[in-house]
């Protein structure tokens, strides 16, 4: 989303819902500021209450701590990876708890329309359980009272994770109690205002859910795409409008100079902060490398087995992380976590081998070793086959593919510009 779509959306849903700045004045010195939120809807001007959640629910139902021998029911079994976005429906969950499970263990249902906050390891994710549920200790389960909109509490809670993240107990994995839940203080205002602000974030809840579904079709949809061409069922001809010669089965050792990585003395300064860009697994989440976030010197780069790749190099991650891919766009180095491709120019381009990846990832995984963690050696991926077309065939295909990624990026800018629109709201529609 374009900043001028982002600014027409604000102004759409603010104009609908008459929003406004409440006080201008110095929060420093204004007993009202600390009461009431920067951004408030016209017509409401009482200052909020400060309330104990024990006060707003009624209920909080704690974690398992034996987790069921059997799942052979009907009532959801919800976990930390199950929750995607603002609500968990079961669908997500492929384990389901016996009522007969529940009364043996003597374990409490979460009911429908409670708020579900995470307490352990993953403290900041919050969702409402649209049917009853069963968790594991990863969660509690605030039941909300008709005092508080459940809507509202959802989005309130968004805004307290760092508040929560410094009550947390735990050495190693944060912890917050159910009687740390029941003591914890926040504002609300009146239950109208509450369900206003329910309603309207809940619209731009459901423009952020329609945007998550579109880049998560075009996703699918581009690996659709990429099985079609890469078993040949998607063909191009060339601008004759005639069929390019058929393609040559290749080994990735022979179309590409294979290059290993290297790290320097870490405990010598002499060895870092100059003008060498030096990429770990980590830092390859686009298309294109540009930038890394280390670099190191001229000296560290003789006393180590790092070495100067060329533009264009594709980075190929081979340690720990398989599989993932970027393109130079600069000339860099890399730690011993990749196994590096430098086409062989006569032979194919950067751009087909970028998008060669399904197969290359999935040969990874297939043939790698290790105890301690799986890497593939640069012997093994050089015996890759690959099915080669013509330099122009995979010039036609990089460049489809690629029009294809500049889409995806779009919507997920959009996606990511509304994410920021809504944290925006929640920093000053709250307290």
């Amino acid at each position: 989303m374009t900043n001028s779509d982002t600014k027409n959306f604000s102004q759409n849903v603010s104009s609908s819902y008459h929003l406004e700045d409440k006080c201008k004045c110095n929060k420093n010195t204004c007993a009202n500021a600390r009461n009431v939120p920067k951004l408030r809807f016209k017509g409401y001007n009482d200052e909020w209450k400060k309330v104990k959640l024990k006060d707003i629910c009624i209920d909080f139902i704690v974690p398992m701590r034996d987790k069921p021998k059997e799942f052979n029911g009907n009532i959801p079994w919800c976990r930390i990876e199950d929750i995607d976005g603002n609500y968990f429906n079961g669908t997500k969950s492929n384990k389901y708890v016996s009522q007969e499970t529940i009364d043996k263990m003597n374990l409490k249902i979460i009911p429908t329309g409670s708020v579900i906050c995470s307490c352990s390891a993953s403290l900041g994710t919050y969702a409402i359980n649209t049917c009853p549920i069963i968790t594991n200790q990863t969660f509690i389960g605030l039941v909300c009272s008709e005092k508080i909109s459940n809507h509202f509490l959802l989005n309130l809670m968004n805004t307290q994770t760092r508040k929560l993240k410094i009550i947390a107990g735990g050495t190693t994995i944060p912890y917050i109690s159910r009687e740390k839940f029941e003591e914890y203080n926040i504002k609300i205002p009146s239950l109208p205002e509450q369900e206003k602000i329910a309603s309207f974030l809940t619209l731009i809840d459901k423009k952020i859910e329609k945007q998550k579904k579109l880049v998560v079709l075009l996703k699918k949809y581009k690996r659709g795409l990429l099985s079609a061409i890469f078993n040949q069922k998607l063909r191009f001809k060339d601008d004759n409008d005639n069929d390019y010669s058929a393609w040559e089965e290749k080994r990735l050792g022979d179309i590409c100079k294979i290059v290993g990585g290297g790290t320097p003395d870490t405990n010598n300064v002499k060895y870092w902060g100059d003008d060498i860009n030096w990429f770990t697994p980590t830092e390859i989440i686009k298309k294109y490398a540009n930038s890394s976030n280390r670099k190191i010197s001229r000296l560290g780069l003789l006393k180590s087995s790092a070495k100067i790749l060329p533009i264009g190099t594709v980075l190929l991650t081979t340690r720990a992380t398989l599989g993932e891919m970027s393109i130079l766009s600069i000339e860099a180095t890399t730690n011993q976590g990749f196994q590096s491709l430098i086409p062989v120019k006569d032979e194919v381009s950067s751009e087909y081998i970028y998008y060669c990846q399904p197969i290359i990832k999935h040969f990874c995984y297939k043939y790698a070793n290790g105890s301690t963690f799986l890497e593939i050696s640069k012997q093994t991926l050089a015996k890759l086959k690959l099915m080669i077309p013509n330099k122009d065939e995979q010039n036609k295909i990089s460049d489809f593919l690629s029009k294809f990624d500049d889409k995806i990026q779009q919507e997920e800018c959009k996606l990511n510009n509304l994410q920021i629109y809504k944290q925006g709201l929640l920093q000053q529609m709250f307290i």
